[in-house]
């Protein structure tokens, strides 16, 4: 079913208190990055020359700890760059407005290294390491690594309500990349609340677009390290809560909305590990690629319904999951919600999924969602090697091509045939052949392939050309 918020709505408030730290680049960069498109239109400003024709500004923390910043009136403009220097409990940056093309930078000041956030937190307000609200066009992170950025959250009892680095109020038009964040509650947090008074947060009336989160360490995370998109099916104005069944369930007056959805979100390169819940967790997005990223030990809490290693959301659409190495987790290492609907495309390819506890992917989309599964390796997990579930309405057969499933979960001492692909409530799949063609082993010793190597198979392996390539 539908994945529901792991965090309550009244925590969800304590977002405009929220802590904002990033980076960019200094003004002798040419702020040029290297985008895989891998097949998919780039619309975001990133990847693209930015001219570093604006003013440079660095701010320090107060006698609190904070920056507050409120770029109403428009003081800033897009090629600034907003050097952050110290260490800061809380930086809240709304209303900051970059342009197409031309993104105000947030980094650290260059030579130093910025600490934001507050371990010692265990309630009450400033809740949140690093806050954007209603700020578009933006690029924040480490001018040259990871550790340029360190964004430290929460260890305490209560830091299930903590966030490490927020977008919230229709900030869009982001990159977020060079930054370390460990911690905490939830590690990245990115969508907006669907509000009474304000139409625009109301499915259709209007779109976030473009985020691209890259080249970031996020470890030790209560909640999800990534929570992207609103995972909520309806929102109900009168009660102000989710609500995640059929519309013939709504209580007669009140009202429900759908949340807005992102269009254009590309997560690559990161590194997610030692979470409690999913590892990255996406929702209500169009046009979503999530490539390249290792994933591992996520699901410490043992929740059944939050253990995704990498999650593709309800209303997903057009999305593209390829080369990730997901493995040793606790749950399922791909699971798939998403939707078929306006014909939309799913990919699942080339991604090496190892050693778990749970499933290897598990598909339960909905509006007969088809997706091609095509040269994974699905290796020694704890269940069955891919489930396909129709029993949200994805009765299309699934495209099923040149995988290599290795070691399910055996029966007593055997490996039945339907461990490797399960189907259930209608859910169906077709296989490909010759060259295409799925190989099935039941166990690891037997494929053939280099364990310490990527599962890249040895001379005379039995996964022939089928599954994970490195």
């Amino acid at each position: 079913m539908m994945k529901k918020h792991s965090i309550s709505s009244r925590i969800m408030m304590l977002l405009a208190f929220a802590f904002f730290f990033a980076l960019g680049s200094c003004s002798k960069e040419k702020n040029t990055l290297e985008i895989p498109t891998h097949g998919q239109t780039d619309t975001t400003t990133a990847g693209k020359p930015v001219p570093s024709t604006g003013k440079e500004y660095t701010f320090v923390p107060d006698a609190n700890g904070r920056l507050l910043l409120d770029d109403s009136k428009g003081q800033y403009k897009g090629g600034d760059i907003l050097n952050l220097k110290g260490t800061f409990t809380t930086v809240v940056i709304t209303n900051l407005k970059g342009s197409a093309g031309n993104p105000i930078i947030v980094r650290n000041a260059p030579g130093t290294v910025v600490k934001i956030g507050v371990p010692s937190w265990n309630g009450g307000s400033w809740s949140t390491a690093f806050s954007f609200v209603n700020c578009h066009y933006i690029k924040v992170g480490g001018s040259k690594s990871k550790s340029d950025i360190l964004i430290d959250g929460s260890t305490q009892p209560s830091r299930e309500a903590y966030f490490n680095l927020t977008l919230s109020s229709h900030s869009d038009n982001f990159e977020i990349s060079n930054i370390t964040i460990r911690n905490g509650g939830t590690g990245i947090w990115a969508k907006t609340e669907p509000l009474k008074d304000d139409p625009s947060t109301h499915y259709p009336n209007s779109t976030m677009e473009n985020l691209l989160i890259h080249d970031v360490e996020i470890s030790e995370t209560y909640n999800e390290a990534m929570y992207i998109g609103h995972t909520a099916l309806y929102w109900n104005l009168t009660a102000n809560a989710p609500y995640y069944g059929d519309p013939s369930g709504f209580t007669p007056g009140q009202n429900y909305v759908q949340p807005i959805k992102w269009r254009n979100v590309k997560i690559f390169n990161n590194r997610v590990l030692s979470g409690g819940k999913d590892g990255i967790q996406t929702s209500a997005i169009d046009q979503l690629e999530i490539a390249g990223n290792e994933v591992t030990q996520w699901g410490g809490q043992h929740n059944s319904g939050h253990n995704g290693g990498i999650l593709i959301g309800g209303r997903t659409t057009n999305t593209n999951v390829h080369d990730n190495y997901v493995h040793n987790g606790w749950g399922e290492l791909i699971q798939f919600y998403g939707t078929g609907e306006n014909g939309a495309t799913h990919i699942i390819k080339n991604n090496l999924l190892r050693d778990n506890e749970g499933d290897g992917v598990s598909l339960r989309g909905t509006n007969n969602a088809v997706i091609q599964i095509q040269n994974n390796t699905i290796a020694n997990v704890g269940g069955v090697c891919l489930r396909i579930n129709g029993y949200q309405g994805m009765k299309a057969p699934q495209q099923v091509k040149s995988n290599a499933f290795i070691q399910p979960k055996p029966i007593g001492t055997t490996v039945s045939f339907n461990a490797y692909v399960y189907t259930e409530n209608g859910g169906v799949y077709v296989e490909g052949t010759g060259a295409e063609a799925n190989t099935r082993i039941p166990t690891v010793a037997e494929a053939g392939v280099d364990t310490n190597n990527f599962y890249q198979p040895k001379v005379g392996s039995a996964i022939l050309s089928s599954g994970y390539r490195k």
